[in-house]
């Protein structure tokens, strides 16, 4: 593929998930995912071609002009969007397959100090939300979707939504049918119940008041002299 196709294939990603997006010009001239990607394309054949500092120095001023971190080594695939972008990070050993989506903040880190495979690996169709993390070696299976503030240690089977801290499946999407089965989640259920019940707990006391005496707090206050 050439640099022309790949700039073009990098817009048309950005125009095609960014409903906010009018034109490529508008996508290649303002769009911070757009030239941290552009640029780590350059840098990553720079350090393929045995320049690692001058690798470095490019992927350096990238996060500079962005506010993207993307190491030079980190392998990413077709069809990939940075959307706003601020905060991303992206580690040395990432592998990012084609069709995936990173929001602002998200961050694919590693927990290793040995020089080895150590960052997340997203598999296609992956999309991560605002300000996750997804931490370690651990595989991103196809068409997950990790959700907003995610913290993210293990691996995620394929079509799994994720959320929390730590991140759980709550979901399983089926991309034959574009289906969603929602998987039991007693913490929500839980709160849910909480919920419910603070609420039936405020509409008896509200009914006990309409009918005796029982002051409002506004009415019972006192004041001291």
């Amino acid at each position: 593929m050439t640099w022309l196709s790949r700039i073009h294939e990098d817009i048309g990603a950005a125009m095609r998930r960014d409903p906010a997006a009018r034109s490529a010009t508008e996508v290649l001239l303002t769009y911070p995912g757009v030239h941290a990607l552009l640029i780590h394309r350059i840098a990553h054949r720079i350090d393929a071609a045995g320049h690692p500092l001058a690798a470095r120095l490019l992927s350096h001023l990238g996060r500079m002009l962005t506010g993207i971190e993307i190491h030079p080594r980190a392998q990413i695939g077709h069809d990939f969007f940075i959307d706003h972008g601020m905060g991303v990070v992206i580690g040395e050993t990432t592998i990012i397959h084609d069709h995936c989506h990173l929001l602002q903040g998200v961050t694919l880190g590693g927990t290793s100090t040995r020089r080895e495979k150590r960052h997340p690996t997203l598999e296609e169709y992956v999309t991560v939300g605002a300000g996750a993390q997804i931490i370690g070696a651990v595989t991103i299976g196809a068409g997950a979707k990790i959700g907003a503030g995610s913290v993210v240690v293990s691996s995620v089977p394929p079509g799994a939504t994720v959320v929390g801290v730590p991140g759980h499946v709550i979901a399983y999407t089926n991309r034959s049918n574009d289906t969603v089965e929602r998987l039991p989640d007693p913490e929500w259920d839980r709160i849910d119940a909480l919920e419910r019940r603070i609420g039936d707990l405020e509409r008896q006391l509200a009914d006990a008041r309409a009918t005796s005496a029982i002051p409002t707090p506004q009415q019972g206050a006192v004041t001291a002299e």
